[in-house]
């Protein structure tokens, strides 16, 4: 576990911005301001042209092992113990705020972070607004601030727009080739068949390399443009489009999405209508393992809350790449002495769930370390912010990759196994969840 702090206490300003600041800017909205001239990579949560961008880094928070998720949550509150927060907006990612992601596995060697940017631009619901964070004595102010705005806006307009030019990548098997994973899925089958397992996620890599540096906001951009419906992420080497949301906390009320049955799209007949409602949702396979994952959920959810509610029949979320039953879930929180609990601290208790591990959660985690041959990283564990008053959005990192070097950058994408699972078919499945970061790297969509 390390910290890294400033001598002096968190201070944060949180200012509306006007249209009239916005327009004089050239701001249209957070992705106008994702560029290749900013001194540091930014941090990302956006979706639907909502969302918070960070820039700079005044603090970050390391650690690992089954404890991470509560140390963070005591670095974070010991932060904000004796910070000064001025936050005339007040709204869910206003004054004190961090970007975070998680390891999968209490057993991963990947670090988990949070991380304080030393600006952030929110926008949300018709409102945007703008945090300095310092933690090195200087007093933030409306014109300070504004500076820092000024320059992303100046740096984002002096580029040209990202082109989409045919790359020279490569794409290689990861930990396992693609017939040792269809092995793999089929070890999955067999284990469920023997009894006492219900569901096993598993999940894959590949490594695409590139004889030119990886632009890292590229990838941003068309994640953001080809996949508006998802929450595109970034958080130091960690780049991705999620359409899953693990835990949203606005106030007293949670908010979760949850997807399990999966259907590519390229399968769609020509001029066929109702082609995913019938294939997915006259499945068997695909509707108990769905199910499962909702139940998982709640389960987990259940003691946080006074009042749980979800549709009895899920819905077919439509993505540029594939078809999911999905489910929205929304929980009114309960109180414990006199405190909600933190979306952090929701996090720690429903992650992973079924729809990323399996079912029971601890038979299937053990079985994903025997059989996979990886460390997962941060693939499929949370990725999103949280803020001083316990607010926050927490996607499961799916259809994401991580920048290990300039040149390398490893892909991740898993499938759910079940009893009537077909390799083959698991196997087409994991293409179709690379494809959105196949697209963002100009890549072929299988090689």
């Amino acid at each position: 576990m390390t910290a890294s702090l400033g001598t002096h206490p968190l201070r944060t300003l949180t200012t509306a911005l006007d249209l009239a600041t916005l327009g004089e800017l050239g701001i249209t909205g957070p992705a106008s301001l994702l560029h290749k001239n900013s001194a540091t990579d930014p941090l990302c949560w956006l979706r639907r042209g909502e969302g918070l961008l960070g820039f700079g880094e005044i603090a970050s928070f390391t650690s690992s092992g089954p404890s991470r998720f509560a140390d963070a949550e005591a670095w974070w509150k010991d932060l904000l113990a004796h910070a000064a927060i001025e936050d005339s907006v007040r709204m869910p990612g206003t004054g004190a705020m961090a970007f975070g992601s998680f390891a999968f596995s209490k057993t991963s060697a990947f670090d988990s972070l949070l991380i304080l940017p030393s600006v952030v631009v929110g926008f949300s619901s018709g409102t945007a607004w703008l945090t300095q964070l310092t933690l090195d004595g200087t007093v933030p102010t409306v014109d300070s601030a504004l500076a820092l705005l000024r320059t992303a806006a100046a740096s984002a307009a002096a580029e040209n727009s990202t082109p989409d030019t045919p790359s020279a990548g490569t794409v290689r098997s990861g930990a396992l080739t693609e017939e040792q994973w269809k092995k793999t899925v089929a070890a999955g089958v067999e284990a469920i068949v023997r009894g006492g397992l219900e569901k096993v996620v598993l999940a894959r890599d590949v490594v695409a390399t590139f004889p030119e540096p990886v632009q890292r906001v590229s990838i941003l951009q068309r994640l953001v443009r080809l996949y508006d419906e998802c929450w595109t992420y970034a958080v130091r080497g960690l780049v991705g489009a999620t359409p899953e949301i693990l835990i949203k906390v606005d106030g007293s009320t949670a908010q979760a999405r949850v997807l399990a049955g999966t259907l590519d799209r390229e399968d769609e007949p020509a001029g066929s209508t109702g082609f995913a409602t019938a294939v997915l949702g006259g499945s068997a396979k695909q509707r108990q393992e769905h199910d499962f994952a909702v139940r998982s959920l709640t389960r987990q959810l259940a003691p946080f809350a006074t009042d749980l509610s979800f549709p009895t029949e899920p819905f077919i979320l439509e993505l540029p790449n594939v078809w999911h039953l999905a489910s929205d879930v929304t929980a009114e929180l309960a109180s414990s002495n006199g405190h909600l609990p933190t979306s952090l601290a929701l996090v720690e208790a429903l992650h992973p769930t079924a729809a990323v591990c399996g079912t029971p959660r601890e038979d299937a985690g053990e079985l994903i370390l025997e059989l996979e041959k990886m460390d997962r990283g941060p693939y499929a564990g949370p990725v999103g912010w949280l803020d001083g008053a316990g607010n926050g959005e927490w996607g499961i990192a799916l259809r994401g990759a991580m920048l290990e070097d300039e040149h390398n950058v490893r892909l991740y994408a898993g499938a759910g196994i079940v009893e009537a699972s077909d390799p083959a078919a698991e196997l087409a499945e994991t293409w179709a969840k690379f494809r959105p970061m196949l697209q963002a790297l100009n890549l072929p969509h299988h090689p």
